[in-house]
């Protein structure tokens, strides 16, 4: 792991928009892995203006996301397809067909999960893959377990990730207890992954990730057997380091 601590999280969006822009200029078809959540929200509003800029171009690059609710349909206010349309890909020039976010409806979601990763399987695999990382731990929707599930998977949501996300939705109530999300195989058959963490809150989940064993009841800490892993972190999300 190569760990970066900065003095704020839009230092932290900044480099991580850095990265992406490098891995893009390097390889323009390359394949990026996508997350979701308040975290990534800065660094996609810095590749936004990168390519406005005509710094950064999308039209080859292809993406796959983390994760998806189980039952939201894409255009669902709520739903990962329909934000990250509106976080990234409503003001790139990416070709919305190359953009992939894990369908969560339809009568067969094992199907739809192993659909999944054989695209991405099919497609090369992801060049750079990002990541941020729940208060308990979890990376996509890989909540805390006695083992490590390795494919892409249908994951029972635990009661912390639901009361942090209610905060998207009206009321808990509207919170779908079922995801589909990348498995910790999927994940770690990235060549590059790299990893936001931003505020106090999340300080001690990096300090298990980064100091602790490999133990599937911190997901995160899979990354340690990962081959490049870069962390950026806030000083709230290291002061536990």
């Amino acid at each position: 792991m190569t760990i970066r601590v900065f003095e704020n999280d839009r230092l932290a969006a900044k480099a991580a928009a850095t990265i992406f822009a490098s891995e893009i200029l390097k390889k323009p078809d390359c394949i990026i892995g996508l997350a979701t959540g308040s975290t990534p929200v800065p660094t996609y509003q810095e590749l936004i203006r990168l390519n406005q800029e005509g710094v950064l171009d999308f039209s080859k690059v292809r993406s796959f996301n983390l994760d998806e609710y189980v039952g939201l349909a894409p255009e669902h206010p709520c739903s990962y397809r329909r934000f990250m349309n509106e976080q990234l890909f409503d003001h790139i020039n990416i070709d919305k067909a190359n953009t992939h976010v894990p369908s969560g409806i339809g009568d067969d979601p094992e199907k739809n999960a192993a659909e999944y990763d054989a695209a991405i399987e099919a497609a090369g695999g992801v060049d750079l893959q990002l990541l941020g990382i729940g208060h308990n731990g979890h990376i996509g929707f890989n909540e805390p377990c006695d083992r490590f599930i390795a494919p892409t998977n249908i994951v029972t949501l635990t009661d912390s990730t639901i009361n942090a996300n209610t905060r998207f939705f009206e009321k808990r109530e509207d919170v779908p207890r079922k995801a589909i999300s990348m498995g910790i195989r999927t994940i770690m058959s990235a060549r590059r992954i790299l990893m936001i963490a931003t505020g106090e809150g999340k300080a001690q989940a990096v300090r298990d990730m980064i100091c602790g064993d490999i133990d599937p009841r911190h997901p995160a800490s899979i990354l340690q057997a990962h081959h490049n892993v870069q962390i950026l972190l806030d000083k709230g999300a290291a002061s536990l380091l």
